[in-house]
């Protein structure tokens, strides 16, 4: 696999971690700070941890959301990253890039219901997937956040924490996982295998 990966540094803690589960696939990953930096990349990753207000500014900052809707290469949103292919987002009412279609809503806590959600869960699919191939229905994922969007048309894998929620969605060339496929062992290697090996 020595298709050059760019990963976006939006200002995400697990930017590192996401840089080795790919050179542990075989990945050759650089770390793209302006939009600049996408030329020549054959995919391209945008992982999160954080607010969605300062890594959407990043993003406009380095270029980004202006040139990542003109992209024909392959996207993957991780976390964060996933949710701001949305819309909008709830945290910070804040614009998304707009590349798929809903809106981000703050998961509400309840008796013996922890938010942030943290924690393996399940992952149910909900229609054949490209980048689904070879996971399970119920395997386990890890997953750290307090937002999510509710599961769509464009969804392939939803979670359960209280309510249903998206926890891989496809469209296309844009995908996103809402957990941490870096963080997840075999299930999440396989997907980011797959989001690798996509034709």
């Amino acid at each position: 696999m020595s298709a050059p990966v760019a990963v976006i540094d939006a200002g995400g803690a697990n930017l590192g971690s996401v840089r080795y589960a790919l050179e542990r696939l075989g990945a050759t990953p650089r770390i793209v700070r302006d939009a600049d930096g996408l030329r020549g990349a054959a995919r391209v990753i945008l992982p999160g941890v954080g607010a969605a207000a300062p890594a959407m500014r990043l993003l406009r900052d380095g270029g980004f959301a202006d040139v990542l809707p003109a992209l024909d290469v392959p996207l993957l949103g991780i976390c964060l990253g996933m949710q701001l292919l949305f819309q909008r987002s709830e945290e910070g009412d804040v614009e998304g890039l707009g590349l798929l279609p809903g809106v981000v809503r703050r998961l509400v806590p309840a008796p013996g219901l922890r938010v942030p959600h943290m924690g393996w869960n399940r992952l149910r699919l909900r229609r054949p997937s490209p980048l689904m191939a070879g996971i399970d229905d119920g395997a386990w994922a890890y997953f750290v956040h307090g937002y999510a969007v509710e599961p769509g048309a464009d969804c392939v894998a939803e979670a359960e924490h209280g309510t249903a929620l998206g926890a891989v969605v496809e469209r296309g060339r844009i995908a996103g996982a809402q957990f941490h496929p870096e963080r997840s062992g075999a299930t999440g290697a396989r997907l980011l295998r797959n989001f690798l090996e996509a034709a």
